[in-house]
Order: structure tokens, then sequence, then C-alpha cells
């Protein structure tokens, strides 16, 4: 099982698989890592656009089923994903009961895993499907490290700023969702002339990914768990 597909909501994490998780996880070992993207940015409406989860389950189960190599992940934000009956993502509507965020995320992790597994036959290895909600968007990986995000983006007089959001929070990842507050909108504040896929990834390489496995155990956790593939 050395090959992985990454399916993600949208352009900056698909870039952020294409410049920085391939060459990390291919340096241990997969000989291909793939972002297959879910949604389409100009088809979203407000905060939401990530499509319902039956055309995405079958999207997935397909993948898993035309090749026994394949393993498959996610990289979605917790936020965006649908709720309502047609279209709600497992595990999705009651995740607000938890008061962390990351035992939101794994709610619906859990519960992803299950459903792909259940529509999978009996013979199917569940390590095959490794689940991961970003929570709350890509952009709270950023606040790892807040001076080489802000000199990243040519704008090191900003560092103090945001590392204050930083410091309000125990992980980057609990940055919350609010329309007003979530980690994006809290840096364009900061710089209106920010561009998310742009921006995003090339401060995410400025960082790198051991600073933010420090940083964002969820995040974490999830990378241990692909790597164990290869292992």
């Amino acid at each position: 099982m050395a090959r992985l597909l990454v399916h993600v909501e949208g352009q900056t994490e698909e870039k952020f698989v294409e410049s920085i998780l391939r060459p990390h996880l291919m340096s241990r070992g997969f000989h291909e890592v793939s972002p297959r993207r879910l949604g389409n940015n100009r088809l979203r409406q407000n905060r939401g656009g990530i499509r319902g989860w039956p055309e995405v389950m079958r999207d997935i189960t397909a993948h898993l089923k035309q090749d026994a190599s394949v393993c498959a992940t996610t990289m979605v934000d917790y936020y965006g994903l649908p709720q309502d009956a047609a279209r709600g993502w497992p595990g999705r509507g009651g995740a607000s009961q938890h008061d962390s965020p990351e035992g939101r995320a794994r709610q619906v992790e859990d519960a992803l895993a299950v459903a792909i597994a259940k529509e999978m036959s009996h013979r199917f290895n569940p390590r095959r499907f490794i689940p991961f909600v970003l929570m709350h968007e890509f952009e709270a990986l950023l606040f790892s490290d807040c001076l080489a995000f802000s000199a990243a983006i040519g704008r090191a007089n900003l560092q103090h700023e945001l590392q204050a959001i930083r410091d309000e929070f125990t992980t980057p990842e609990a940055i919350d969702d609010s329309p007003e507050t979530a980690p994006s909108k809290r840096i364009v504040k900061l710089v209106p002339s920010y561009q998310k896929p742009l921006f995003g990834v090339y401060a995410a390489k400025a960082i790198g990914i051991d600073r933010i496995r420090q940083e964002c155990a969820h995040f974490d956790s999830w990378l241990t768990r692909l790597e164990s593939l290869v292992q």
C-alpha cells in the first residue's frame, strides 16, 4: 500500500499536498501521493461548498475498489462539511457536543471510517482509509510559527500580532471557526492582500512540516498514521 490519494477541499490544500505533503511522504516510502479535489471553488456558497457525502463516498470507494494497493485519506475543513439529511457527512451533525476541537474532528473521522468500511466488502482492510478533518481550516496550521509565517508573506512587522492571536489558544488547531474570527479571517484583517493558495502554501513551506507537527497534535497524529502505512 504505497500509493496514496488525498481527497482535499480546495486549491490551497491541493497545493499543500503537491508541494509539502507529497515530498515528505515519498521520502518515507510512498511511491505516489496525489491530491483529488472534492469541491469547486466557483460553486461554493458562503463558507461551505464541499460536495455531499454520498457523492464523495462513491468517489473514494471507487478508487479503493479499482486498486487494492491504493490508500485514501481526506483533508477537509470541519465547518464546511454539509450537515443536511441528503448531503450530510457522517458524524458532523452531532459533533458540536464535544468541548474540544479535536473531539469534534475525531467524531467525524471515526464516522467516516465506519461509513467507508461498511460500503466496502467484508474483506476491506480499514487501514486503507485514514480520514482527516482540519480544525478549523488550513490557515490555522500557519500559526505554528508566527515568525516564519510573517517573514514568508513579507510582513515581518506582524509577527507579534499573529503571535498574540496564537497565544489565545492552547494549539493553532483550536483557533475558532466563527465567520468573523476564523484563522483566514484574522489573517485577512491584518493583511488585506493575503492570497490564500499562494501565500498559505508558501508560508507552510517556510514553517516546515516538522514545526507544524510540534504545534498541532491532531495533524501530527494523522501524519503518523499515514507514515505507518509504509513502515
